[in-house]
């Protein structure tokens, strides 16, 4: 079995009396597509820059690409991509000299560097755009341009930190595309993102939150294994009062909203979704809709925060 891309154990990052990172390790397998799933503030960013070399540990270790993230991180950065939430381009250079630019830092000769600026144009639909500054285009095509940057060199390793912030859904399904065919190319990527559809879309997940990987799996496998009991996903009126509702009452596990709905956990599955739409109307609601479904990724993180706040002391951020 071959080395993998990366390899954390029990990193840790500390600023005067707070931990941003605490005690955190994972592996990641080459040609994998490895999520850091967590609200912001939970450490993504942090943990993501210590890897790529640019923030050093308080304690732990890590490798990336075969090197060691505190002894070589000159080699680190020659062997790995990092598109920051910033997307790290100059605003007041055109899209043709962002790419020279960071060709040149790359190190790439003239007739590489002409290859690689032809596919980063031909990847982020700029071919036409090549003499419009940076700052003149729309977030969508600002992001696929700053995923260019970063490829240019054709790393092993990619760190896209929260890359898709704030792009409509079309770009966020083309960026989705590129990493898909990074991953068919043997190419490693690690992506933080507080997306739930984007963290469906990762190999494996770590679930992070305060500093602490509370959860690492597979999508599907981490819903089975957090599946407790039944869930109920109910349509109903005053969503937010219904919840509350039903929170005061006996027999209901939980009782959260979700999207424009309500998820409700029960421990037995016997007539859950009846039990539920019988509360609710007894206590004055107009329920449209309440059947059983299976847990989401949002209600696995739900539960995995309440459950490290109850031992803890911690409240949501």
């Amino acid at each position: 079995m071959s080395a993998p891309a990366i390899d954390v154990q029990r990193l840790t990052k500390r600023f005067g009396d707070f931990t941003a990172v605490d005690d955190v390790s994972f592996s990641v397998a080459r040609g994998e597509v490895f999520g850091l799933l967590g609200p912001n503030g939970a450490g993504k960013s942090t943990t993501i820059r210590m890897l790529c070399g640019i923030l050093g540990p308080t304690a732990g270790r890590g490798e990336v690409a075969g090197h060691d993230i505190v002894g070589e991180p000159e080699a680190v950065r020659a062997r790995i991509g990092y598109m920051s939430q910033k997307f790290s381009l100059y605003l007041d250079l055109s899209v043709l000299e962002n790419l020279e630019f960071y060709g040149g830092v790359y190190g790439l000769g003239r007739d590489r560097l002409g290859e690689r600026i032809g596919w980063a144009l031909e990847m982020a639909g700029l071919r036409e755009r090549g003499d419009q500054l940076a700052a003149e285009l729309p977030a969508g095509w600002r992001q696929r341009l700053a995923l260019g940057c970063a490829l240019l060199h054709e790393p092993e390793v990619v760190f896209l930190d929260e890359p898709t912030a704030g792009a409509d859904p079309m770009s966020r399904r083309q960026f989705w595309e590129v990493i898909y065919e990074l991953r068919g190319a043997g190419v490693t990527t690690l992506v933080s993102t507080h997306y739930m559809d984007e963290a469906e879309r990762c190999d494996r997940l770590g679930f992070i939150f305060a500093g602490k990987l509370a959860a690492l799996d597979r999508p599907d496998r981490l819903k089975q294994v957090r599946e407790k009991g039944t869930l109920v996903e109910v349509e109903c009126d005053r969503p937010a009062a219904a919840a509350a509702a039903l929170q005061a009452t006996a027999g209901f596990a939980s009782a959260r909203l979700h999207g424009a709905g309500i998820h409700v956990g029960l421990d037995e599955p016997a007539g859950a979704a009846a039990g539920v739409r019988s509360a609710l109307e007894e206590a004055g609601f107009r329920v449209e809709r309440a059947e059983v479904v299976g847990p989401t990724l949002e209600d696995v993180f739900v539960s995995l925060i309440e459950e490290m706040e109850a031992s803890s002391g911690a409240a949501v951020r």
